[in-house]
């Protein structure tokens, strides 16, 4: 049993490694209106070369590197080392809290989701449709594969008609019911100050949110977010004073870290 734990751990592992090179690909691309699919190999950002299979082997190659272009030696981000390892841990995570099944997938794939999500908010300020409406079209897909329990939604759902409480309109609404909310706030907070002050992108992240946590998860997951960018926010506020709210936050990468919190780090089971 031990050995085919650790023997599901590694493959996770490897699997982790892959995809989240591939993840780079996303984070760097997809805000940048750039193809995915060609060139099918990465190239550097500094000199615009190829880059070689042998220098592409995630982790190993940028630390082989120390974070250099081979060819101009341009600096290679950090990022790109932390998101095949950060990747590579949730899938692990993934294994180890559910075995060989369809929930650890679920959380294997709201992770790469969220990670994608995580860095591209944070480096550009932009949330990618492909990931926030196609990651919300996962969740439905994997929410009708594998139900999830209604919850909250119970109350108003026919939970009669519903297999165990559970299905794909509990994830749709879910995510809708949030999102339905946090525009509604963005549009009074427009309204009043007369400035933009939520992003649409975060509305569609709530679907994304909803389709694989449910309701109860998608608000614990603004409230933590809330908490983060809080903490995140307070030195500036102390240094510069009142300017410091002017500022934008990224609160998709608050909401994608406080969700992989929450999935890795709480209790054991289905997510949150």
């Amino acid at each position: 049993m031990l050995d085919d734990t650790v023997a599901l751990a590694v493959l996770a592992a490897l699997a982790g490694l892959l995809i989240g090179s591939y993840l780079n690909v996303c984070i760097y691309r997809l805000p940048r209106d750039f193809s995915t699919a060609y060139p099918r190999r990465s190239f550097c950002p500094g000199c615009g070369q190829l880059v070689a299979w042998y220098d592409n082997v995630p982790v190993v190659s940028w630390l082989l590197l120390r974070g250099r272009c081979r060819h101009c030696r341009t600096s290679i981000s950090a990022r790109y080392a932390l998101v095949e390892l950060l990747t590579a841990a949730t899938f692990v995570s993934a294994a180890l809290q559910h075995g060989a099944t369809g929930e650890a997938l679920r959380l294997a794939l709201f992770s790469a989701v969220m990670i994608v999500l995580l860095f591209t908010d944070l480096e550009t300020f932009i949330l990618p449709d492909e990931f926030t409406l196609g990651g919300a079209a996962v969740g439905w897909a994997l929410a009708t594969l594998w139900p999830r329990p209604a919850g909250l939604l119970a109350l108003f759902l026919p939970v009669d008609r519903l297999p165990a409480g559970e299905g794909l309109l509990s994830s749709v609404l879910g995510g809708a019911i949030p999102a339905a909310m946090l525009w509604s706030i963005g549009a009074a907070y427009e309204r009043l100050r007369g400035r933009e002050g939520l992003g649409f992108g975060d509305v569609k992240m709530m679907l994304t949110l909803g389709a694989f946590v449910g309701l109860e998860g998608t608000l614990l997951t603004v409230a933590v977010a809330g908490v983060l960018g809080s903490l995140a926010a307070l030195p500036r506020l102390i240094l510069r004073g009142r300017s410091a709210m002017l500022d934008e936050m990224p609160l998709g990468s608050f909401l994608a870290f406080a969700g992989l919190l929450l999935a890795h780090l709480g209790r054991s089971g289905r997510l949150y």
